[in-house]
């Protein structure tokens, strides 16, 4: 099982000193938070992608490219890929050049994101945006495993004998997740093609996440890649820790109470009472994360929310160590314990080139638009 933090990138002033952090600032604490979740010994950072204020991360693949650079085995992934305002041919060449820099280090989330306003920005219609999800997937998806893909939809030009470069590493593209709040659609999309699906988690009762897990179980196994408790799923959580409850309570409360999404509405108590946010000691949140599995069965991943609402680094980066010494440690023996030996674990670069038989180059060679050969001794 893979544990690690999402970040959403958002600039909020922090509540209790009133001083909001430039967007430089922000964008470098991304990248320290991503360097202290490797340093403790957690799997994968994640970064959303926003093309508005008050969110940073414009930009996904140049902060992992970097990010890349400065680890070593930390898993890279995205929470998430705005499937349907990206042209799937940028993002199968953008994740593909990432996949080489990061050595397979790389996953993605597809999603739909949640700003509305992003569609008008980037030609397109919010109302198509399921529409928009599955056309657009299903184009990725043979980009990255057809050396020349002709095609034809509703919401971009069609394309001929088109070849996306680089080829995915070693002959095998990145892992996808698809990453939904409420939508059953995005749920199907992954179980149609056995992929991974992300269900936020953060937001909803737990009723609801059981609810589109299930779901997505469920079509996993009717379209055959294995039985329902087979299905990769992963989830997200929001925690705020200190070594005593009381503590934690009363440092994180402005800090939710002025949060830019669930801010000004419920309750901190009401808010953790009907939703997974835990907020206590870390014995706490090991209890309340070992019981998702009792409502969506064993699952692969699991991503912690931690430098959301203002929260200077200072903090953030105490969380990370309490999350890598106390809490992920206990998290990963009870939960490999409880998970039965059928139930396969989250998927890595190394275990996707195994069950395809093996590194392959997929190096495509130039063709001559003369004689319609490639050059000597390059195969096609």
């Amino acid at each position: 099982m893979q544990f690690g933090v999402f970040t959403v990138g958002d600039v909020t002033v922090d509540p209790t000193t009133g001083r909001e952090p430039t967007e430089h600032e922000r964008i470098k604490a991304m990248v320290a938070i991503a360097r202290k979740a490797e340093e403790v010994g957690l799997d994968v950072f994640a970064t959303g992608e926003h093309h508005n204020p008050p969110f940073v991360p414009s930009s996904p693949t140049t902060m992992l490219g970097h990010i890349a650079a400065r680890t070593e085995r930390l898993l890279l992934s995205t929470a998430t890929t705005l499937i349907t305002t990206n042209d799937p041919v940028k993002i199968a060449e953008d994740y593909a050049m990432l996949q080489h820099l990061s050595d397979g280090r790389v996953d993605l989330m597809m999603g739909r994101g949640n700003t509305g306003p992003v569609y008008p920005w980037f030609g397109k219609d919010i109302r198509a945006g399921i529409p928009l999800a599955i056309e657009n997937y299903d184009l990725l998806h043979r980009l990255w495993r057809e050396d020349a893909v002709d095609w034809k939809g509703k919401y971009r030009t069609p394309l001929q004998s088109f070849t996306s470069t680089p080829r995915p590493l070693d002959g095998v593209p990145p892992f996808v997740w698809h990453g939904s709040i409420r939508s059953p659609e995005i749920a199907e999309q992954a179980a149609y093609y056995g992929d991974g699906f992300f269900a936020n988690h953060i937001f909803w009762p737990k009723e609801h996440t059981q609810r589109m897990v299930g779901l997505y179980r469920q079509r996993y196994a009717h379209y055959g890649h294995g039985t329902a408790d087979q299905a990769i799923v992963g989830l997200g959580g929001q925690v705020f820790m200190r070594r005593n409850s009381q503590d934690a309570v009363r440092e994180f409360r402005p800090y939710f109470d002025n949060a830019p999404v669930y801010g000004h509405g419920p309750s901190l108590e009401e808010f953790t009472r009907e939703t997974p946010l835990t907020v206590g000691s870390p014995q706490q949140v090991i209890d309340r994360t070992l019981g998702f599995r009792e409502y969506v069965g064993d699952y692969q991943r699991q991503l912690f929310l931690m430098d959301h609402a203002g929260l200077p680094l200072k903090t953030v980066l105490e969380q990370l160590d309490l999350l890598g010494e106390e809490v992920v440690p206990v998290l990963r023996k009870e939960f490999a314990a409880l998970r039965p030996a059928h139930v396969p674990d989250a998927p890595t670069h190394a275990s996707l080139v195994a069950a395809a038989g093996g590194a392959k180059d997929s190096t495509v060679h130039a063709v001559d638009d003369v004689t319609g050969k490639a050059p000597e001794g390059a195969t096609r």
